[in-house]
């Protein structure tokens, strides 16, 4: 029997209906900041991941699925295209190659969709997994670098986790320097782990060769006692990065969003600067980040653009579905009325009645001209359904059909051009 991928599975019903709900309440929220949908491929360039998110990183190194893109003729050499493991890049690939900078102001795109990594599969994660995201992006003088765009970001994501109903979450908040602030400190951490990194985990040393700012992501508990020796980044900030973070820090209190200052807290990817964040959440035990972000600058020009800062996020949409505390019970919109045909040739007369209904915003599940009324009504309640309908030629001959609400056991006979508002009162 042919399985599913190990490492990715199938979101079925009811499931799906908790994956509706966020989906439609980030959209909500999103409309109200004034983002749009951006929808760019699966497929990207493997040149982009390796210029954006860093030939050392976990993701370019070990995580990516890859491959050579052949041309017809077996001596033909073939482009390298990799399924994008994140977004970011390719919406600013987008904006550089459809040249967003110029419409009036900066860009506010989201994207709701799939990524992949090759990672060992865990409760949460998995190879094909699902994002929520969102970028703020454009000139300078559109008003891209200023700290109240990273201060909207991060209200408008404070604004959406209170919307679903998650209670308890926790900002962490951190400024990563501009990219001579990086430079500097990346120079003090090398030396600072020259002596002590062969203590490290293997993973953690080949980080202290490469990019020693990721050796904070490292998990490993052993490691700890190193890591918090280590010199921090607040120590290295330039006077412009350091009055930018404040000005973020100010708004967000000014605002009464709540953050916790972490020194410590870096992101996994190069282009990131200044602003860094996550969303964590206790319900998600030890790997308990919802959703991460940052601010981007220089991303655009590494792609061969035009200066653009920006700024943006990503939601682990399966981890946040786990922390979301909501079944999909809670969520469901049940049929609000069965119709149930009763006799032969009844089928095509209640799927006109169907039609009626369901232009009016109604769930409407329709039952079978073969079925008995009994079943009819056990379908019915199984299925949750808040009405029955029974729709017979004795019904659609005078225009007066049986309503039944299932819950109360109370029947009124109700007009055919009344059933849709009689169903939602």
């Amino acid at each position: 029997m042919l399985k599913a991928v190990r490492g990715t599975r199938d979101l079925l019903p009811p499931e799906t209906e908790t994956w509706n709900f966020v989906d439609a309440a980030a959209r909500d929220v999103f409309r109200a900041y004034n983002f749009h949908e951006i929808r760019t491929p699966i497929l990207e360039d493997l040149a982009l991941f390796q210029r954006s998110v860093g030939e050392e990183t976990d993701i370019v190194a070990k995580e990516m699925f890859a491959w050579e893109d052949r041309g017809r003729a077996a001596s033909e050499k073939g482009q390298w295209l990799a399924l994008r493991p994140e977004n970011t890049a390719g919406v600013v690939r987008a904006y550089i190659e459809n040249k967003l900078w110029d419409r009036p102001g900066v860009q506010k795109l989201y994207y709701i969709g799939p990524q992949f990594r090759r990672e060992r599969p865990q409760k949460g994660r998995y190879r094909q997994f699902y994002q929520i995201g969102a970028e703020i992006i454009g000139p300078a003088s559109a008003g891209s670098e200023s700290p109240a765009r990273d201060a909207e970001i991060l209200e408008m994501l404070a604004t959406l986790l209170d919307r679903l109903g998650i209670t308890g979450w926790t900002l962490q908040l951190n400024s990563i320097g501009c990219l001579a602030d990086r430079a500097r400190y990346n120079e003090a951490l090398r030396q600072a782990l020259a002596s002590i990194k062969d203590k490290m985990d293997p993973d953690c040393q080949r980080r202290a060769v490469t990019n020693p700012l990721r050796v904070f992501d490292c998990k490993v508990p052993e490691d700890q006692p190193i890591i918090e020796k280590l010199p921090r980044i607040s120590e290295f900030l330039d006077e412009p990065c350091r009055q930018h973070y404040a000005q973020v820090k100010e708004i967000l209190r000014s605002v009464g969003v709540a953050f916790e200052e972490n020194d410590r807290l870096v992101r996994g990817l190069d282009y990131y600067t200044r602003t860094a964040f996550e969303f964590t959440h206790g319900a998600l035990g030890a790997q308990n980040a919802i959703l991460g972000g940052g601010r981007y600058d220089g991303l655009s020009e590494a792609l061969g653009g035009p200066p653009a800062p920006g700024i943006g996020f990503a939601i682990g949409e399966d981890r946040l579905v786990m922390s979301l505390g909501k079944s999909p019970e809670d969520v469901l919109r049940k049929p609000d009325v069965y119709i149930a045909p009763l006799g032969a040739g009844m089928n095509k007369e209640v799927a006109r009645v169907a039609r009626e209904l369901r232009r009016k915003d109604l769930v409407v599940e329709l039952g079978d001209e073969s079925f008995r009324l009994k079943k009819s009504f056990e379908i019915a309640s199984k299925l949750g359904a808040k009405y029955i309908l029974i729709s017979g030629e004795n019904e659609f001959s005078t225009g007066v059909f049986a309503l039944k609400n299932l819950a109360t056991g109370e029947q009124v006979q109700v007009p055919r051009d009344s059933l849709a508002a009689a169903i939602q009162r």
